[in-house]
């Protein structure tokens, strides 16, 4: 395996517009390949080239300065293209899951005032369904403009920093997602700490299955862009294909989140394949799951770098990347360079000291302009701090610990009980592929917790066994109120848990008096 230390590389400078760092790398690297799909290669200059005429092309269309044009794209080469042609035209991309149904697309229309659309696949129809064909620019059917020609002279440059660059969405676990707005500058400043925080350098080759409309798929692209990296895009995750793809183009990091953490550990071939060429794989999205990492390095030798960040303010903090000797699993590392943060009471917002626990805040260049709906924007910040909705606690070195969302903790007889602790005790049983807590409510404790847990089918397992262990590794209020076992946990694609629907489940089932 290839050593985790940080190898300094030139990089790109961006400029203070998100489709700098694109302009650049293709002016310093020309013809080496940026991105690779299928067989297929993509150059930092023909990914450029294409960028600045598809912009052009866009401004024809009737897209002007000012204007929000939603993207519902798979990962492909196009959709980086897409993101910036539409930064030149001085517009701003509002990124929608091609998961999505009608429904959440009438809502993210609605809400971000998007008018026109640039589609694939089955996105073409439900787009035009809400903005009519007209507006509606499917990739697959309209030539995107490729000969220099088309690209000689581009729209005039219209866009300031301040500006709108990106949209994307919120999580959604509780009501309807909320947009979060992001101009050239945070996406920029925000680029450029991953870039740091990763160690990216033009030697650098990874892998991007996570959706490009997420946070963490849009940065991924972004920094790769930046620093000149390869990257290799599959439409889906595919865990044979992923790791096949590491031996084949000899990788040199990985990006997980929790499900695909879970499917490696749990992987039978995975010694099979030689992944000596990563130097680490990045943890994001999730707090680590001590005993789910562990498993993946005593499999593979290969460490994790976990990392921590949000739709609103994509880096926050990440284990350092050039003192591998300093890498915990039980923390998200030291807050990125121009990150502040500090821990204040649940209650009273106080600012606390460190070692005890509180909401964590941020401020930093890379936090997001805000929300829409714009009343969501009162509770989003106070005195210039953006309110995570994390629950933790800092070392005094800096060292950051999370240990919950504010949200889902479970008020237990007045104790505050963290999901994450009970799930972690319960990942440490052979048995368990995967397992969520959620809390219901109880008359006399208020709330009490409950497992849901996806068992390994080959492994005979029974509810008072796992919660035997719960109660002898944790403090007597944190013990499960019942085990429920599932099919599979609900997760987005990010890996969070769906504790609401698992609540929902529940009390439906309850109020049947039948089983969950």
């Amino acid at each position: 395996m290839l050593s985790p230390k940080r190898i300094l590389f030139p990089m790109a400078k961006p400029g203070p517009l998100l489709h700098d760092a694109l302009a650049d790398a293709a002016d310093r690297t020309g013809e080496r390949v940026a991105l690779r799909t299928g067989e297929q290669a993509w150059t930092f200059t023909e990914l450029d080239r294409r960028s600045r005429a598809w912009a052009t092309g866009l401004g024809e269309a009737g897209v002007e300065p000012g204007d929000r044009v939603a993207v519902m794209m798979s990962n492909r080469p196009e959709f980086l293209v897409t993101v910036n042609a539409i930064s030149r035209a001085g517009a701003a991309c509002v990124l929608i899951s091609p998961a999505w149904k009608d429904f959440e697309v009438d809502h993210a229309l609605a809400l971000t005032g998007a008018a026109r659309a640039v589609t694939d696949g089955a996105a073409t129809e439900t787009m035009a369904t809400h903005l009519g064909p007209d507006r509606v620019t499917d990739v697959d059917s309209s030539m995107i403009p490729t000969r220099a020609t088309d690209a000689a002279k581009g729209p005039r440059d219209v866009v300031d920093p301040g500006d709108d660059a990106v949209l994307v969405f919120s999580s959604g676990t509780t009501g309807l997602p909320k947009a979060v707005r992001h101009s050239h500058a945070t996406i920029v400043a925000a680029t450029r700490q991953w870039v740091e925080a990763l160690g990216l350098g033009p030697r650098d080759r990874f892998q991007v299955a996570t959706p490009p409309s997420h946070i963490l798929g849009l940065l991924n692209l972004l920094a790769a862009m930046s620093a000149g990296a390869t990257v290799r895009l599959h439409k889906r995750f595919d865990l044979a294909e992923e790791l096949a793809c590491i031996e084949s183009d000899r990788l040199t990091l990985e990006m997980a989140v929790a499900p695909i953490a879970l499917a490696m550990a749990n992987d039978p071939d995975l010694e099979s394949h030689d992944l000596s060429s990563l130097r680490y794989i990045m943890w994001g999205a999730t707090p680590v799951t001590p005993a789910v990492a562990a498993e993946v390095t005593r499999r593979t030798g290969v460490r994790w770098l976990p990392c921590y960040g949000a739709s609103e303010v994509p880096v926050i903090s990440c284990n350092p990347v050039g003192r591998p000797d300093d890498w915990r699993l039980d923390s998200a590392g030291l807050a990125a360079e121009g990150v502040e943060l500090r821990v204040v009471d649940l209650e009273t917002g106080a600012t606390l000291e460190p070692g005890q626990t509180g909401e964590v805040q941020v401020r930093a260049g890379s936090v997001m302009v805000g929300y829409l709906p714009e009343e969501d924007n009162a509770d989003a910040f106070v005195d210039g701090w953006y309110r995570t909705g994390d629950v933790g606690w800092l070392e005094p070195e800096g060292w950051v610990h999370l240990t919950d969302r504010s949200k889902e903790m479970i008020k237990v007889k007045g104790f505050q009980v963290a999901p994450a602790e009970i799930e972690a005790v319960l990942h440490g049983h052979p048995a368990v592929f995967d397992c969520a807590v959620f809390g219901v409510p109880d008359p006399q404790a208020g709330e009490v917790p409950i497992a849901a847990v996806q068992v390994d089918p080959a492994r005979a397992v029974a509810a008072d066994e796992l919660e035997a262990l719960v109660s002898t590794s944790l403090a007597n209020y944190k013990r499960l109120h019942a085990v429920v076992f599932v099919a599979a946990i609900p997760r987005l694609a990010s890996g969070k848990v769906l504790r609401r629907q698992l609540l929902d489940e529940w009390v439906a089932a309850s109020a049947a008096e039948e089983g969950f």
